[in-house]
This record gives structure tokens, C-alpha cells and sequence, in this order.
């Protein structure tokens, strides 16, 4: 056992221009969740209630997508997914098109813990969560005025977009978020890559992994749509070897099925937890676009992105920290 380990993540495929001061307070996030989950590690907190913890903060936050801050669909409403993952065992419980759970990551537990089920969505997962006790809110809870200009902008674009925060005030004929060849999802053009999703993986100190990911999906999503963000082994991972949390373009992460295949080179090529992180950014992800992080059971950390940067930050027992944004 190589003690305990953390890292935690925004999203991948942040604006190279992102305004210094978003920068800043993204960077503030993951400093305030990477010490909230050093504290419940040092407490002796399991693994999968260290990722439960955090990513319920991020989702309480609205500077990434996910809970309160979540992207807004084509209609305008919150469509929200999580997942979550115990190494041991390999339990799992995951939930989609939640509109009113305030945390969702605590119902995907609740569905791993209290259900006969695996995975639970849109009007099952609300009554589930009603039966549960969880806390709800109006769906307006989740609305900020950001993500209302935002969904304004790619209407006119008549876009998907990967949601981050364009400056206010910024068109999209000038926000550098645009690309002139627009990358594809599923074959089809997408004119704006901005990043999503929030993550956490943990080793605790007696070696259990666990992982769970949130998000609000696409910005002016068609109603409906599922990432990546609530398949096991596509978004979210953990076994007894290691726990992996993807962000990025999900459908090419469920294509790859990303979080699996990084503990899969590690089980069946012998690879190290970076060396099988590297690996599957560049030979798993085709065309796509993502990041990931991941810890092992050995306490170690890593993290990758084919992307221009990605929201994450990491801790190990020994004393090492780290946040970050650009490679």
C-alpha cells in the first residue's frame, strides 16, 4: 500500500483565451475540493465517501458544469447524470435526466446501496429519489444567467455546444472557442468544444478505489441525450486495481469506453497507471477529444488529456499537490 491519494477535475478542452480571472476561480474550486477530500482522508473516510463528498461540492458550485451551474438543453431546462463506483466489489450505481435532485452523485450511491438496480433515469430515478427522502429543488435552482446567454449564443449558431463559460458579451463569431474545421460527434460538425463534467478518484489508505463523475451534459442538448458521464466503463470506473473519472466528448469516450480500458491495459499489458492513462488518451479516443484522471491502489496518481487543457488537481499522502489547467 502506497498510502492514500486524490485527484479531481472540471473538465477538458478549456479555451486557450479563458478570462484570467475564471482561470482563478476555477483553480480556487479544486484547491477548496482537493482539501475538503485531504481532510475526510486523513479522518480515515472510506474512498467512495471521500467522491461522494467532493463531487457533491462541485456540484454545489456553478463555476463547472454540473448540479447548480449545469448546462441547459435545447428546451432550456437541466438534465443532469452522475455516476458513482465502489473498487470493491465493483458495486455501481448511476442515475440520468434528473431535473430536480439537488446533489445528483448522493442519488447514483443511493441506487448503488438501496436499489436492486445499477442505473436509474429521467421519471424512475425522480420517484427514486423522492422514496429515498433526497433533498429536491426547482429546476430553476440549477439555472444561472450564464448558461441562459450561453444557450442564446448557440441557438443562433444552431450548435451543440460543449459547455464552458464564454465571456460574457462575447459573440461566437469572436469567442476563440470556435474552430474553423469543426470537430464531429457521431460523423456530424460541431462548431464550439468547450469542456464539462466534474470528477473524483480516490485510494484510501487501506487501498480501496473508488470514482464518480457529474455533469449537465451538452449545452443546447437535444432532450434526452446520455453521455458518457453515467456508464460505468465508458465515464466512471473503479475495481480493486484502480478508479478513473473521464470528461470530454462523451460520445467518443463511450465509444472507446474509456474509464474501462484504462484498468484493462493495466490487468492485461502490465501497465503502470500512467503509462496505461497515456495509452489510452492516444490509441483509445480515435478522432475524439478528452482528459481523465486516475489513482491506483499502490497510491499513485496520474492524469491525460488530448485537449487544450483540462481543469484538474491531485494530492498524495506523502505531501505532494497540484492544480492546474494547460499541460
Amino acid at each position: 500500500m502506497g498510502g492514500w491519494a486524490i485527484a479531481v477535475h472540471g473538465g477538458a478542452g478549456v479555451d486557450p483565451n479563458l478570462p484570467q480571472q475564471r482561470q482563478e476561480e476555477a483553480k480556487q474550486l479544486l484547491n477548496r475540493c482537493l482539501n475538503l477530500g485531504i481532510d475526510a482522508l486523513r479522518s480515515n473516510l472510506s474512498a467512495v465517501d471521500v467522491v461522494e463528498l467532493v463531487v457533491r461540492e462541485l456540484e454545489t458550485d456553478p463555476v463547472f458544469n454540473s448540479g447548480r451551474g449545469s448546462a441547459l438543453t435545447a428546451k432550456g431546462t437541466v438534465e443532469m447524470e452522475s455516476s458513482i463506483m465502489d473498487g470493491r466489489g465493483r458495486r455501481c450505481g448511476a442515475v440520468s435526466g434528473l431535473t430536480t435532485v439537488k446533489n445528483p452523485v448522493s442519488l447514483a450511491r443511493l441506487v448503488m446501496e438501496r436499489s436492486p438496480h445499477s442505473y436509474l433515469a429521467f421519471a424512475g430515478a425522480e420517484d427514486f429519489a423522492r422514496q429515498q427522502g433526497v433533498e429536491v429543488v426547482d429546476n430553476e435552482y440549477f439555472i444561472t444567467e450564464e448558461n441562459v446567454g450561453m444557450l442564446k449564443l448557440a441557438k443562433e449558431a444552431n450548435t451543440i455546444m460543449f459547455d464552458y463559460r464564454v465571456p460574457e458579451a462575447v459573440g461566437l463569431e469572436t469567442c476563440s472557442a470556435v474552430v474553423e474545421s469543426p470537430i464531429l460527434m457521431n460523423g456530424l460538425p460541431i462548431s464550439v468544444y468547450a469542456p464539462e463534467t466534474v470528477g473524483c478518484v480516490v485510494v484510501d489508505s487501506q487501498g480501496r478505489c473508488a470514482a464518480a463523475t457529474s455533469t449537465g451534459g451538452l449545452l443546447n442538448k437535444m432532450s434526452g441525450r446520455i453521455g458518457d458521464s453515467p456508464l460505468i466503463g465508458a465515464g466512471t470506473y473503479a475495481s480493486n486495481l484502480c478508479g478513473v473519472s473521464c470528461t470530454g466528448e462523451g460520445e467518443a469516450i463511450i465509444r472507446g469506453t474509456l474509464a474501462r480500458e484504462v484498468a484493462a491495459v493495466m490487468e492485461y499489458k502490465g501497465l503502470g497507471l500512467q503509462e496505461a492513462v497515456d495509452f489510452v488518451i492516444k490509441e483509445r479516443l480515435d478522432e475524439g477529444k478528452a482528459g481523465l484522471i486516475a489513482v491506483s491502489n499502490k497510491g499513485e496518481v496520474a492524469w491525460g488529456f488530448n485537449t487544450t487543457g483540462m481543469f484538474r488537481g491531485c494530492a498524495t499522502e506523502d505531501g505532494f499537490m497540484e492544480v492546474g489547467i494547460w499541460d
